[in-house]
């Protein structure tokens, strides 16, 4: 039986304009199950920031509940909700995100000291660039890299800390058609070899043969795409 890693049940975002409400989402109920790759497209406008920042316990919702890896993240104080971000959940950003004075190596080793398990990291960082094909660029710095590579050491930095969920925002929006494709296959083989669960919000159809589902959204609200 497939164990559901991430699950949004009647969720709603809502802000006050002056004297107007704003309806961002609207009853959303999606369940994205262990080893499951789910696409998320619309529109620019139709709520899929807010979803995977809500998804990502960076925002919390009106109303509804939010499930990471069976546990409610609603109501968490701002330190359980660090906690969850840090521990259960890999952020792979558009345009790779890389801190300029921080050699591709480091990128990784910065994600254990966040989490205080220093002593575990170096094996680990080193075994996720292997993986990627990243080992001769381990000392370089960002600027130094390709478009593609700086995506690669994106998605190994997701992983370091061992998420249950991967959440992915255009993550080829700054790639040509081949590099990109090679990002998405990259996130697709990683879910499927170690059993994560991921949604990637993307513009990209390109890619979407690669998702196991693709699910639109417009004007707040999902429907399974067809």
């Amino acid at each position: 039986m497939q164990t559901t890693k991430l699950s949004f049940k009647d969720v709603t975002k809502f802000y006050h304009d002056g004297e107007t409400t704003v309806e961002v989402l609207r009853n959303v109920n999606l369940e994205v199950g262990q080893g499951e790759f789910v696409a998320i497209v619309g529109p620019s406008g139709s709520g899929k920031s807010t979803f995977l920042s809500i998804a990502g316990a960076l925002l919390t919702p009106s109303s509804g509940q939010v499930f990471v890896d069976a546990k409610e993240v609603t109501n968490l104080s701002k330190k359980k909700l660090t906690e969850t971000r840090l521990k259960e959940i890999g952020f792979i950003f558009q345009g790779a995100n890389l801190v300029p004075y921080l050699t591709v190596l480091d990128q990784l080793l910065v994600i254990p000291v966040l989490n205080g398990e220093r002593k575990v990291g170096k094996k680990r960082a080193l075994g996720l660039l292997e993986e990627l094909g990243l080992m001769h660029r381990k000392n370089q710095y960002p600027d130094r890299l390709s478009g593609g590579e700086r995506q690669r050491v994106a998605i190994a930095r997701a992983l370091m800390n061992d998420p249950e969920v991967i959440l992915a925002d255009e993550p080829t929006a700054s790639l040509d058609s081949e590099r990109g494709r090679k990002v998405v296959e990259m996130i697709a083989r990683e879910v499927k070899r170690e059993n994560k669960a991921a949604v990637m919000v993307t513009h990209d159809e390109r890619v979407l043969d690669l998702c196991d589902r693709v699910v639109r959204i417009e004007d707040g609200r999902l429907a399974e795409a067809h």
